[in-house]
């Protein structure tokens, strides 16, 4: 097996970034690549004007790529915020209201996978109060994508980099999956395996594959240490992806990962061009 028997798509969050948002679908065709996913791009509103929508809708369009997975509103990404959902007040609204926004944006291109950020611990609320929101926010998400025929993503984030977030273990996440599921009886909440944080948290990969495989909906790379592309690290990132094939995960793989100081289309030559469109 190996790298080309994957099915990658590109984030277009964290890569191409160098352009604006709506030249970096054409950049991700124009470096080989069919699939992309984004972190929900306008951090200061949920609920953005139509054509704003619409315009990054058309970009994807035109570029002939298919939009694979989005995030929820999540507040500042990449920023101090950690997700929406699980914040008393003002950002637990913004997220409820972002929820069929997210939704029938992503519908319109085809894509029915959402990644539910939890978002930090707050200072001065009590745990149990905020897990209590995350659950009954997680449970409005998991219906309404289902009504959709979709999939909400629960992911591990890592403690080192995100000291406030309390999902920072595979086990806590998967804690997380089994709750909204047991609650909505849909069970269209699954793990979103990224295998940089994991190892961040010193978690033990080949295990944690193991055993959540099937209970995974998306994974995501970056190699470690450095969140680079895979070869700038030590991760084994080939092999790892292999066990996970071997496991019965036959989704997408999204290249979340850091370009370095170079443009974001030389960061791809560890993956052969003919790998790189979705088989």
């Amino acid at each position: 097996m190996g790298f080309a028997d994957q099915r990658f798509n590109v984030n277009l969050s964290i890569l191409f970034t160098e352009l604006p948002l709506l030249e970096r679908p054409a950049a991700a065709a124009a470096a080989g690549f069919t699939a992309v996913e984004l972190w929900w791009p306008w951090v200061d509103s949920p609920t953005p004007e139509q054509a704003e929508l619409d315009a990054l809708k058309k970009a994807i369009e035109d570029a002939g790529v298919q939009l694979t997975g989005l995030n929820f509103y999540a507040g500042q990404l990449p920023g101090p915020d950690r997700g929406a959902l699980s914040i008393p007040g003002a950002e637990s609204d913004r997220f409820r209201a972002n929820i069929d926004v997210a939704i029938a944006f992503a519908q319109s291109l085809g894509c029915t996978t959402f990644n539910a950020l939890y978002g930090n611990r707050v200072d001065g609320v009590d745990p149990a109060e905020q897990d209590a929101l995350a659950l009954e926010n997680l449970v409005l998400a998991a219906q309404a994508v289902g009504r959709a025929g979709g999939t909400v993503l629960i992911e591990a984030l890592n403690q080192p980099e995100s000291p406030k977030c309390p999902i920072v273990s595979a086990p806590k996440a998967i804690e997380i999956v089994d709750k909204v599921n047991a609650a909505t009886g849909l069970g269209n909440a699954k793990f979103l395996m990224d295998l940089y944080h994991l190892s961040m948290n010193g978690e033990d990969l080949p295990s944690v594959i193991e055993s959540y495989a099937a209970k995974t909906g998306h994974v995501q790379i970056a190699d470690n240490p450095g969140r680079g592309a895979p070869g700038t690290g030590s991760l084994p990132l080939e092999e790892l992806l292999d066990q996970l094939r071997k496991a019965g995960y036959d989704g997408w793989v999204g290249l979340e990962y850091k370009p370095g100081d170079r443009p974001s289309a030389e960061a791809f030559d560890w993956l052969p061009r003919e790998a790189r469109a979705a088989r």
